[in-house]
């Protein structure tokens, strides 16, 4: 018999089997009851908590390996069921897996159970006992966490502005003087979230995970309560840019603040201003204002260009400050440029200009890609039967997957009957792309055909639209 071992030890378990340790047992009961193992199959996820499967790396190849054929091995081997999961979810799905589709037993080493009724009972309160452990343990680190936090601990990554030292926050003297610079000009309105963004990057100033500054970097650090020597905490997650979230614990830090209380609360008076003129939300029930939307890339960052103040377009990213080209631009000039384009595309003939480029590249892949799903829905079909067949799904789920899968089933056929199509009239494929160029400028010039109707058909003609303004060009990519 071959088998194969999974080890996993998390950072926050001190009383458990080390890798080594837990090897070495698995070894000898390999041993004394005549396994074979390789050491092509002793999976191992070291410092990780496994509550989910997914963010196991070393479980999820050792599943992948034990779904090829022939099979490499017949049982895992484990130190105790809790290393194979601590969620009963996960140890019932992928138990399941193992043994219907492969023929494989998870085994463990120190818990023995025989193949009988009882044993799934026992089996099934072991799993129940782990995944309590689990759930108590993330209550009893949480309760940690909001003490520190009470007493002033900080417990997160670095700020910028600071380094930790000996777990404790230090102030890094370059950062700081950059820090005080920003709350200073925006304070004084001399700069806004954008400008300073700005700035720091063409001084080469990266924040500590290295990526450029935004302007919602820059609005977190202005909302930040370590600069003048608190902590904040949200004991139930991210702040996710609720600065006031009710569940936020703020203390008194045991670090040096940066500036002044007297400083800090000019910047929350000025933020407090920026939100009443610009409510955060003031846009999200606004109507479709052009069929350009979503459609046209910048030519200096490729990010998008977006609907802006008083009928203008600009590039999403250079007013976050990240593009340090301008694209500002009026929505209707940019309409009608792009139209002109299309008026001058219909004028020519040069096939180059409206048939697709990969179009006749990609038919014969895309082919066997949708041939290949088309059997993968199969396999998947016979399995939801199974489950429903085994108990595992009810009637309705099976009527509900079955659903699921006839709808992706025909969306796949369309695809396969437009390529068929599509090489059967492969002469005719430039006139009429040529029609369809024709047809989209007759419907966005037709002033009586709503805004709605344009913004779809524009979008299932055009991939994209780049618009660059100081080169002053414009190139348009047909699906």
């Amino acid at each position: 018999m071959f088998g194969a071992c999974y080890i996993r030890v998390s950072t926050e378990e001190q009383t458990e089997f080390s890798p080594d340790a837990q090897l070495r047992v698995l070894k000898e009961y390999a041993k004394k009851n005549d396994i074979v193992l390789s050491k092509n199959h002793i999976y191992i996820d070291e410092g990780i908590s496994g509550k989910t499967a997914e963010k196991r790396p070393a479980f999820m190849q050792m599943i992948a390996t034990a779904k090829s054929k022939p099979k490499p091995f017949d049982v895992i081997l484990v130190h105790k069921f809790d290393r194979f999961a601590r969620s009963r979810e996960d140890s019932v799905v992928y138990k399941s897996l193992l043994k219907k589709e492969a023929g494989i037993k998870v085994v463990s080493i120190t818990e023995s159970i025989e193949d009988d009724k009882f044993s799934v009972i026992l089996e099934a309160m072991l799993e129940a006992m782990a995944e309590y452990y689990s759930l108590n343990l993330a209550e009893e680190v949480k309760k940690g966490m909001t003490e520190k936090a009470l007493k002033g601990g900080y417990q997160t990554t670095e700020p910028f502005g600071y380094k930790l030292i000996d777990k404790k926050l230090v102030i890094e003297p370059q950062e700081a003087e950059y820090i005080r610079f920003m709350f200073t000009k925006f304070a004084e309105k001399q700069m806004g979230l954008r400008a300073i963004a700005v700035y720091l990057n063409d001084l080469g100033i990266k924040t500590k995970r290295g990526n450029p500054f935004e302007n919602r970097t820059v609005e977190y650090i202005f909302n930040n309560p370590v600069y003048v020597g608190n902590v904040r905490w949200t004991p139930t997650g991210k702040t996710r840019r609720n600065y006031n979230n009710p569940d936020s614990i703020i203390a008194k830090g045991e670090h040096e603040a940066i500036i002044e209380i007297e400083l800090w609360e000019r910047v929350q008076e000025a933020l407090k201003l920026q939100k009443e003129l610009y409510p955060k939300n003031a846009k999200t029930h606004a109507r479709l204002s052009t069929w350009l939307k979503g459609l046209v890339r910048c030519g200096s960052c490729g990010g998008t260009i977006v609907n802006g103040a008083r009928g203008y377009m600009q590039c999403s990213a250079f007013a976050r400050g990240a593009c340090k080209v301008s694209h500002h631009i009026k929505t209707t000039v940019l309409e009608n440029l792009i139209l002109g384009q299309l008026k001058e595309t219909l004028q020519s003939q040069l096939d180059v200009v409206i048939v697709p480029k990969t179009q006749d590249v990609t038919t014969s892949s895309e082919l066997e890609l949708l041939h290949e799903r088309l059997k993968k829905l199969d396999l998947r079909e016979q399995r939801i039967k199974e489950a429903y067949q085994d108990g595992i799904d009810t009637k309705e789920e099976y009527k509900e997957n079955k659903q699921k899968l006839k709808a992706e089933r025909q969306s796949i056929q369309n695809q396969l009957d437009g390529i068929q199509t599509q090489l059967l009239n492969n002469g005719e494929q430039g006139e009429t792309i040529h029609k369809q160029i024709e047809n989209v400028f007759t419907l966005l010039t037709d002033e009586s055909v709503d805004l709605e109707i344009k913004y779809k058909t524009v979008h299932f003609l055009i991939s994209k639209i780049v618009f660059d303004k100081p080169a002053k060009s414009l190139y348009i990519e047909f699906k």
